[in-house]
């Protein structure tokens, strides 16, 4: 049994070994820009505090500070890997799709491009919508609430932890549509079992948001709604994909007029 996945496991260590080495070079390089990314990070938290100080008289300028010594520069490594594993996504994608390929049909290895395509896209899109939606508000938001009594100062190595929370935790729920494409190619859903499932999908989507996101409704209500529209989006996809057989779908509709 051993030597039936030996062959397997010298593939997926192949295929780490590459997704590895590609955020590790993109590491290196976004190094370079990490002044740059730094200021693109924590842009959205001094938006919010110029805004908040200038609407309301009594709240205090905030700032954003270090309390150690090494934190700049350990910082400063956070936010290149951070670049540097989004710069390496499309590399980490195509390699899952590499492993998983040998055991596809012909047709179904064709996808390749379309997955790897809409799989980074729409994680990019998803950390935009979190970048540009949600952290504003939500910033704005919760400094408003108690800087007319407390001067806000936020640690930046706290910051950046609870930034790349949202964005990636946006990121990785935005790929629901690929998800849903790519267990739609293999057969595994139709559209009909999608529609049945979708009570439950919405529990399971706050459930969710609840642990990719900072522990505050807002942004658990703010990953929530577009994940609700996202599924019935992908529902249509899957419909596209694999539709369900006439058959079911007459069953279905006989089983419902009985219910009635």
């Amino acid at each position: 049994m051993f030597d039936d996945l030996r062959p397997h496991l010298v593939e997926l260590r192949k295929r780490l070994g590459i997704s590895v080495a590609a955020v590790i070079i993109m590491s290196i390089v976004m190094w370079s820009f990490h002044d740059a990314l730094l200021a693109w990070i924590t842009q959205p938290l001094i938006d919010a505090l110029t805004a908040t100080s200038k609407i309301s008289r009594k709240a205090a300028q905030g700032m954003i500070v270090t309390r150690e010594l090494s934190e700049a520069f350990f910082v400063a490594m956070k936010v290149s890997f951070f670049a540097g594993l989004l710069a390496a996504l499309p590399i980490i994608l195509s390699q899952i799709w590499l492993f998983i390929a040998p055991g596809l049909y012909a047709n179904e290895k064709k996808m390749m491009i379309p997955i790897v395509v809409g799989g980074t896209s729409m994680f990019l899109i998803g950390a935009s919508f979190a970048y540009y939606f949600v952290t504003p508000m939500g910033f704005a938001f919760f400094i408003e609430f108690g800087s007319a009594t407390f001067v806000p100062m936020y640690n930046i190595s706290e910051y950046v932890e609870f930034f790349t929370k949202i964005l990636f935790g946006f990121g990785l729920a935005f790929e629901l549509p690929v998800f849903c494409y790519f267990l739609a190619l293999m057969g595994l859903v139709n559209d009909r079992m999608m529609k049945d499932f979708f009570r439950y999908a919405i529990v399971l989507i706050f459930i969710l948001a609840a642990l990719l996101t900072p522990p505050d409704v807002l942004s658990q209500t703010m990953m929530a709604i577009p994940l609700i529209l996202l599924y019935g989006i992908s529902i249509l996809i899957v419909a596209a994909v694999n539709p369900a057989p006439k058959e079911d779908l007459a069953a279905t509709e006989d089983e419902e007029e009985t219910i009635d």
